[in-house]
């Protein structure tokens, strides 16, 4: 059985793992994680097609609860994939079109076609 026998090697064991990854490695993951459900995606397709978009709206158009809503889009915000301007008592919800760019980027750097002959 493995056993840490100090904080040190604690953090020197933590340390050791994070470094191992990439600032890019982190973002996507960060991106990831927040594209990874279905409700999610639902709302960033609705607010793709328009500008943008008021927390009722979206509510109205999604089948789901609205304190499920809010959690969704904090996610959504907390990643940078959305941002939301505050107008008493409406919340305004649109794409982060430069964190878009920035995470389609990270993503085709990472899954771009490499031609693997052993795979």
């Amino acid at each position: 059985m493995f056993r840490i026998s100090t904080k040190h090697e604690l953090y020197r064991l933590i340390m050791k793992k994070t470094l191992a990854y990439t600032s890019d490695h982190l973002k996507v993951a960060r991106y990831a994680k927040a594209l990874s459900h279905p409700a999610r995606l639902a709302i960033l397709q609705l607010l793709s097609e328009q500008s943008c978009c008021y927390s009722g709206d979206i509510a109205d158009d999604l089948p789901i609860a609205r304190s499920t809503l809010s959690q969704h889009l904090k996610e959504l915000k907390d990643a940078g994939l959305i941002q939301g301007e505050v107008f008493p008592p409406k919340i305004k919800y649109c794409l982060n079109k430069t964190n878009w760019e920035e995470a389609r980027e990270l993503m085709n750097k990472i899954f771009q076609n490499k031609h693997c002959t052993n795979c």
